[in-house]
Formats: C-alpha cells, structure tokens, sequence
C-alpha cells in the first residue's frame, strides 16, 4: 500500500506540472482537424477551464495526505490503482493533445472511466481529502470527455455536423453524470464541476447558437437539482 500511495502522489504531481513543460498547448489546434474547429459550439468558454487549478492543486492535498497520514490505511487503498491510472494518463494528456486529437480522446475517456471508478471506491472518512477533490475532477472530466468527443466528431464530419455534435455532447454528458452520479450517491461535489462546465458552453453560444446554449443551461438546471436533492438526502440520513 505504501509504494501505490508514493506512486499516486507521484502521478499527481507530473499531472499537475504537465501544463508548465507544455506552455504553448491552448487548446486543441483548429488545424489538426480536417474541418478546423476555428469556433466550436461544444467548447465552453475560455473562463471555465481555471477549474483546473483548483483539481491540480486538491488533487496533490489529497494524494500527499494519503501518502503521509493513509499509506497503510485499508479503506484508502482500493481507490489508488484506478486513479494512478487516471492521472498517470492526464499528465501525457497535454503532449498528445498537442499532435492528435484522436488520440487525446481516447486518452481522456481513459481519465474518466478510471476516475469515476476511482470515486466509486474511494473512502468514506476523509471526504474532503479524498472523495471530493476526486469528484470533482471526475465532473470536469465528464464534460471535457464529450467535448473533445464532439470536437473529434465534427473536426472530421462524422453525420452530424458542429451543432448537432455540440447536443449530443451536451446530452451525453448528462446522462454519464446520472450514471456516474449512481455509483457514489453520497458525494454532490461531482455535480459541481460539470454544472460549470455545461454554464460555459451556454455562455459560449449565448448569442450564437442559440440552441445549443439552452439545451446546456437545461442541463445545468437539472443536474443543480439533482445536487441539492443529493445534500438534503445526505443531512436527512445524518439525522
């Protein structure tokens, strides 16, 4: 339990100084793709994406505190390999993205699927040092799984078009939310980040592709609901 406590902490730190060994990534080079995605309506505004100072920087409390004060801790050690796996795969994540959106995509489904598994068996002590800030980077991860998908979608013309990759983006990301959310019903953290997330993609077509702003802002209403239920239900079985 030691060396995968080490390991993840390790894992932790390379995700989180990925993006300084990679200053000239901002995003997704329109070029790369057949059809540049000079204006995409599935990515949210350039705002949202601070979010990931707040996970870099929880995600190395987390896994520090872990490795200082929970190496040997049997309830910790069951979330640790699906999230070495996760940040081992976010922190080469920047260099890929930078030469094949395909392959960033696969890449970040990886990120996801291993963190929601993560979250799915990570202690119930500790919330704070352990399951929220894995929530909370397994929202964001949510979102920006459907939108590099409906990026890769649009940027080579697979059937749908722009917008309609921007709805169907928008619609999955929900509906993985319901089923991530249904592995781990006491943690309303992951709501948060892709609440964000689905406001910046509103914010982005607010004005523009109209549609596709309301659809995200529906979504966001109704995931906000579904959080607060998720408090209440929470306190109501505290007492």
């Amino acid at each position: 339990m030691r060396a995968l406590s080490v390991l993840t902490f390790a894992a932790a730190v390379a995700f989180a100084i990925s993006p300084a060994l990679t200053p000239d990534f901002g995003g997704f080079d329109p070029e790369l793709y057949p059809n540049p995605q000079l204006d995409p309506p599935v990515q949210p505004a350039g705002y949202a994406f601070a979010i990931w100072g707040v996970i870099y920087l929880w995600l190395l409390v987390s896994t520090g505190f872990g490795l200082v004060r929970r190496h040997d801790a049997p309830d910790w050690a069951p979330h640790r390999a699906p999230l070495l796996v996760s940040l081992a795969s976010g922190a080469i994540w920047l260099p890929v993205a930078m030469v094949s959106p395909i392959w960033a995509t696969v890449l970040i489904f990886v990120m996801l699927a291993s963190t929601a598994v993560s979250l799915a068996r990570a202690p119930t002590r500790d919330r704070w040092l352990a399951r929220a800030p894995i929530a909370l980077y397994a929202g964001w991860l949510t979102a920006a799984s459907f939108a590099s998908l409906g990026l890769t979608g649009a940027g080579y013309g697979l059937l749908l078009g722009e917008v309609g990759w921007a709805y169907l983006g928008v619609i999955l990301a929900f509906l993985t939310t319901l089923a991530v959310h249904a592995m781990r019903r006491d943690e309303p953290v992951y709501f948060v980040s892709v609440i964000w997330a689905l406001v910046a993609i509103a914010m982005a077509n607010w004005g523009g592709v109209q549609g596709v702003a309301w659809a995200a802002l529906a979504g966001a209403a109704g995931l906000t609901a579904l959080m607060l239920a998720s408090i209440l239900r929470a306190r109501a079985a505290r007492g």
